[in-house]
């Protein structure tokens, strides 16, 4: 496989660039719309212009046209051909290109039995499902064996539950094949279930680039704090095991049970949007749930951002706009916290870290 390297990239949309993508590795391009990730793809394709330079394998490609970089692309418009049946669909660069007939045909049957749609290959687009034609989108970009995988938003018009058993087919099959991929995405949950890497991209530019526990326990800046969600993140100062798989640590101050996953726990986080809020104790067992007094409102675009004040810590809340109005929150109003137990994160000292 192929390594990527961009060196000071520029254009109308990407400011600077410089980026290294290693040979095998999956890296997530995550940023809000119009943050220059497509067009980096297609810089890296060499679909558009640019300054800078691009290399493929330490080799520059700059003065290689698109059809020689060895670049598979699956848009986010997956442009299949509604007239082709899902093999032919398959086939049809191959064909292009002078492939035997015999060759595809290898090729094609190899490329829908890895995706898993090999008894859909008579069938026609329109007669697939959404996560059908993602599928044979896939295996038609990496029917020419590209040593490069470019995914431009490629779940984007998918349900929750397709996109997410998706996400985990699109992973199974670059690793199986290890292909060096690119894939754009404005999900964080969707980047950190896939990613080998993240890079996070405001405005043409690379805002911080890391493991995905990286992004969320240690944001570079503001805007990357932002943009994940602020995240609630506590220093652990003891802990004591449970059994079944569990413990509970002491975190400024407020005992918070999670799954034990390692040794030598340093920092836990959890996002505001995971912590549920009641103005009413809520019944069940005493596990992650607080009382304390809100000490601040932030209102937001759709939603609105509670400050809390527990034991001697502040704990991030955040709720829907209408479910704020209807509870009538305010300032100095006593409310109660659940932090659920799945949506903890643990950073652990035996983690390696390469920011």
């Amino acid at each position: 496989m192929s390594s990527i390297k961009l060196m000071n990239i520029g254009n109308y949309a990407c400011r600077g660039v410089n980026l290294e993508v290693a040979s095998g590795e999956l890296l997530v391009l995550l940023g809000p719309n119009g943050a220059g990730k497509s067009t980096l793809l297609n810089i890296i394709a060499g679909l558009t212009e640019y300054e800078g330079s691009v290399a493929i394998n330490d080799c520059p490609v700059d003065n290689v046209p698109p059809q020689g970089r060895g670049v598979g692309y699956l848009f986010q418009d997956l442009v299949l051909f509604p007239h082709l049946d899902v093999a032919s669909n398959v086939g049809y660069g191959l064909k292009a290109h002078g492939w035997p007939k015999q060759r595809i045909e290898k090729r094609v049957h190899e490329m829908l039995d890895l995706v898993r749609i090999k008894h859909l290959a008579h069938s026609y687009p329109s007669k697939l499902s959404g996560g059908e034609k993602q599928r044979l989108a896939l295996a038609r970009a990496l029917a020419p064996s590209p040593n490069i995988l470019l995914l431009d938003e490629p779940l984007s018009s998918m349900d929750l539950q397709t996109a997410k058993y998706l996400r985990l087919e699109l992973k199974r099959i670059q690793q199986s094949i290890g292909i060096t991929t690119i894939y754009v995405t404005h999900n964080l949950y969707e980047a950190e279930e896939v990613a080998d890497r993240i890079a996070v991209l405001f405005d043409g530019r690379i805002e911080q680039a890391g493991m995905p526990h990286e992004i969320f326990f240690y944001p570079r800046n503001e805007k990357v704090a932002q943009y994940i969600g602020t995240p609630n993140i506590m220093e652990c100062e003891h802990e004591h095991e449970l059994g079944h798989g569990l413990m509970e640590v002491l975190c400024c101050g407020i005992p918070i049970v999670m799954a034990k996953e390692g040794e030598k726990l340093k920092r836990i986080a959890f996002s505001p949007r995971d912590v549920y809020v009641s103005l009413f104790k809520p019944p069940g067992p005493e596990v992650n749930r607080f009382k304390g007094i809100i000490s601040d409102i932030k209102i937001l675009s759709e939603v609105v951002r509670l400050r809390v004040n527990v034991e001697t810590t502040n704990i991030l809340a955040e709720l829907p706009s209408q479910a704020f109005a209807a509870m009538r929150l305010m300032k100095g109003q006593e409310v109660y916290l659940i932090i659920k137990l799945k949506s903890i994160r643990a950073d652990y000292d035996t983690r390696d870290r390469n920011s």
